[in-house]
């Protein structure tokens, strides 16, 4: 980039161009465009690099301090079944209405069983480990959740991973969960899910949360942690 920075002055309706040295501004002619333009993207770029270095300054500053195993310990404590009965009132929803909606029964999807293999902290049985964990983390929170509820949009039912109260607004909110995006076909329906819950109005980062994983790159607590508290804390 070229030495010195831009300088805009106005006179009248009309724009005057300066480069400046830091004592002395000079002119810059119509004809030197490509001057102001070089000059701009310098500044632009200058202050987007100071952004960045701040950015970088906090992140070290966090991940100095930021402790993952304190996560996982809390995990395992509310996941343990010798606490479980124990440590029960500290996840149920606060507002009755929210509790008994989460506990009354509810048409479920009964399609492959077998592959209900995880158990959350709750009862509920779950298809994944990934799963497993934003139930867990829901429960910690004490936000009110329904697993693979039915959930009709005209002709058509589904049954979103989970439907979710709002444990303040009682709002409703879906959480797709889309574990295998490393597979052409699976990603394929994944795509086709979300269109139809789009054409429905249900649309994606408003009322319907998704998350993705692949084999090389689960979803991890942290992430589980930080959409639950954009969305619900």
């Amino acid at each position: 980039m070229p030495e010195g920075k831009l300088i805009c002055t106005h006179n009248g309706k009309y724009l005057k161009w300066h480069v400046s040295d830091g004592k002395n501004k000079f002119y810059i002619p119509k004809k030197e465009h490509q001057l102001v333009e070089q000059l701009a993207s310098k500044k632009y770029l200058t202050l987007q690099l100071k952004n960045m270095l701040q950015e970088k300054k906090a992140l070290e500053a966090y991940l100095k301090e930021h402790n993952s195993e304190a996560l996982q310990s809390e995990l395992e404590l509310i996941t343990s079944p010798e606490l479980k009965e124990f440590l029960a009132s500290n996840f149920t929803p606060i507002s009755q209405e929210l509790k008994n909606w989460m506990n009354e029964p509810y048409k479920r999807n009964t399609s492959f069983p077998e592959h209900l293999v995880h158990e959350t902290y709750d009862g509920n049985k779950v298809r994944s480990k990934s799963e497993m964990l934003i139930a867990s983390f829901l429960s910690k929170h004490r936000i009110p959740y329904r697993y693979e509820c039915e959930l009709q949009l005209d002709e058509i039912f589904l049954y979103p991973d989970f439907t979710i109260r709002h444990p303040v607004t009682g709002e409703i909110f879906y959480w797709e969960h889309f574990g295998m995006m490393d597979n052409a076909n699976y990603y394929r329906k994944a795509f086709e899910r979300l269109q139809l819950y789009t054409s429905k109005g249900i649309i994606p980062t408003i009322h319907l949360i998704t998350t993705f994983e692949t084999r090389d790159k689960p979803l991890g607590m942290d992430t589980i942690e930080k959409i639950i508290e954009h969305y619900f804390l």
